[in-house]
């Protein structure tokens, strides 16, 4: 029997994993978090985003573990790298980072079977302030998401929780993508909305694990993908920023995975 299809599920199709797992959520999280403190240092003006991924590449092989998005439906890196108006998925390549550039750095390996996903800002050289402003507001839209986490609450409750401050900010909430079940696989139920009404949605349990991923953007929300079958943009080409977790729920709330180790995950502090 597949992995996934061992113990409970809720009606929902939601697995339910026992509190030994976490400790496999953590080991595998912390890699993942780990990897992205020390792309910190790669970022500056000039950098190409296949330089990037090539280290980090070497970063999961150096670990000994695996990464889960090479091969993955044909995808050929162990990072998705969006820059600018780039909302997610952005491929890799011989693209040079400009002065005032934002980017998302996303990665997921696998340690022991379990998944670690991840996802954080960075900007290459001087952070423009609107950029700025956009970055902090998806941070604290994250961390919100986060604070709604708890036993008896909905997923509907944290997505209302992203989107009503996001809006409040007058930004938008992309809805065309959203966080996902994790834990011995890369996707499963549930999928996690980044915007929603309170109380809907399946009800929350202790043993979930899943992402939180808030994609905003500083114009309208809708996005295209491009014709690479990938990279997703702002159709009106506005700024766009994303920072993600891998959380289990416990007893009393959420625990998160994916901290960073030295501190790094806003991208305030990896820049100096």
């Amino acid at each position: 029997m597949d992995d996934e299809l061992r113990g409970r599920h809720t009606k929902d199709g939601i697995r339910i994993y026992e509190k030994a797992d976490f400790a496999g959520m953590n080991a595998a999280g912390q890699l993942a978090a780990r990897i992205l403190d020390d792309v910190a240092g790669l970022i500056f003006v000039g950098q190409t985003t296949g330089a990037i991924d090539d280290a980090i590449t070497k970063m999961v092989e150096e670990a000994g573990a695996t990464s889960a998005t090479i091969g993955y439906k044909g995808y050929k890196h162990a990072s998705c790298i969006s820059v600018n108006h780039v909302v997610c998925h952005g491929i890799p390549g011989d693209k040079r980072l400009k002065d005032g550039d934002i980017l998302n750095i996303d990665v997921t390996v696998i340690v022991d079977g379990w998944y670690g996903d991840t996802s954080r800002m960075y900007v290459a050289g001087k952070l423009p302030r609107k950029a700025e402003r956009l970055i902090q507001i998806t941070h604290d839209a994250l961390m919100l998401g986060i604070d709604a986490v708890k036993p008896g609450k909905t997923f509907g409750d944290i997505g209302h929780a992203i989107q009503s401050f996001v809006e409040s900010q007058r930004m938008s909430v992309v809805r065309d993508f959203c966080g996902h079940g994790l834990g011995r696989v890369f996707h499963a139920p549930p999928n996690v909305l980044h915007y929603g009404r309170p109380g809907t949605g399946a009800v929350l349990e202790e043993g979930m694990f899943f992402t939180i991923e808030p994609m905003v953007n500083l114009g309208r929300p809708e996005t295209k993908t491009l014709a690479d079958d990938w990279t997703a943009v702002t159709r009106d080409k506005s700024l766009s920023a994303q920072f993600e977790h891998s959380i289990g729920v416990t007893a009393n709330g959420a625990e998160i995975f994916t901290l960073s180790p030295g501190g790094l995950f806003h991208p305030t502090y990896s820049t100096g």
